[in-house]
């Protein structure tokens, strides 16, 4: 163990690692789990579901934190390799870099399995199309929450007119960005909704720049029906844009956060889709562990986490996990 700690800090990656009892057989199954950033409240629950899933099986974790660093991501990766791990899961925080990654454990036969962002550009393969050296990609469709973000939006929009919509997206460069416009689209076409998107602009995902992105749209368009916001962070952050303002926009957020149930609640934000990281950590170590149990198990499975719709009217039914 006194090895394992050494190694990681000399290649700058934070470690929690998490000793549970050994399983009955009495070999210890050890797995790996590479996060995105323990900063974000999101990345700390799907961490949480690894460890209490590995927790439950009887298994040893190891839980490093890259700190949102890429390179940072690899090393931590080449650590666990040199460690003879049974298995490792990660959180990619570069999909494309990320393959050469996969290619090279896959020379060790240790499974690995990737949570919440498939390998490869998504612009070239579906994410059910799982990249072939993974065991598994654990992850909801992104596409997919955009269209229920959408399916919400269609309730809200005025009737009898072309509707206003203002897109608040996350940061830059990241594939959920687009691929949460095009399910939102999707489903405004798909109903018939008559609208024009007015403004859509980045973000960095915090509260911050959601107030003030949204300060700026209303700025240059008072008239916005609604605005779209691609996280609740950001949703919370519009929403006192929106009040500021006396404007009557209608908010619709993702994530099911604490804070953005606790916003639909007060009436503040009007929807959001309820995401569920604790259940994907949970999730990947089930895929992880059946295959460290049983390497003749198939491989390339695209395992879905559910994003449903919650509105008021139903908002008992998303639980926070983050």
């Amino acid at each position: 163990m006194r090895r394992i700690r050494s190694n990681l800090l000399r290649s700058g990656v934070a470690s929690l690692i998490l000793v549970t009892a050994g399983v009955a057989s009495g070999k210890e199954i050890t797995v790996g789990y590479v996060a995105a950033g323990l900063q974000y409240p999101f990345n700390v629950a799907v961490a949480k579901g690894f460890s209490d899933a590995a927790k439950a099986a009887g298994a040893k974790a190891i839980i490093l934190d890259p700190k949102t660093s890429v390179e940072k991501q690899g090393n931590a990766i080449d650590d666990l390799i040199s460690q003879k791990v049974d298995g490792i899961a990660f959180l990619p925080l570069d999909g494309v870099v990320a393959q050469s990654w996969a290619d090279r454990v896959a020379t060790h036969n240790i499974p690995l399995v990737a949570v919440a962002t498939e390998l490869g550009d998504p612009q070239k393969r579906s994410i059910q199309d799982v990249y072939p050296k993974l065991t598994a990609l654990v992850a909801s469709d992104e596409v997919r929450t955009g269209y229920n973000a959408g399916e919400i939006a269609v309730k809200l929009l005025p009737k009898g007119r072309v509707a206003n919509i203002a897109i608040v997206e996350g940061a830059p460069g990241y594939p959920q960005v687009w691929q949460r416009t095009k399910g939102f689209k999707d489903a405004l076409d798909k109903a018939g909704a008559k609208y024009r998107v007015v403004a859509s602009q980045p973000t960095d995902w915090t509260a911050e720049k959601g107030e003030s992105v949204c300060q700026n749209i209303l700025t240059a368009h008072p008239d916005v029906d609604l605005f779209y916001n691609q996280a609740d962070d950001m949703v919370i952050g519009c929403a006192r844009a929106v009040r500021a303002a006396g404007s009557k926009a209608k908010l619709v957020g993702w994530g099911g956060s604490r804070l953005g149930i606790n916003a639909i609640k007060a009436g503040d934000v009007d929807g959001t889709v309820c995401v569920l990281p604790e259940n994907m950590g949970q999730q990947a170590f089930k895929a992880l562990y059946a295959a460290v149990t049983n390497p003749q198990a198939p491989k390339g499975k695209f395992i879905e986490i559910a994003t449903p719709e919650v509105t008021k009217e139903n908002i008992s039914s998303c639980v926070p996990q983050w």
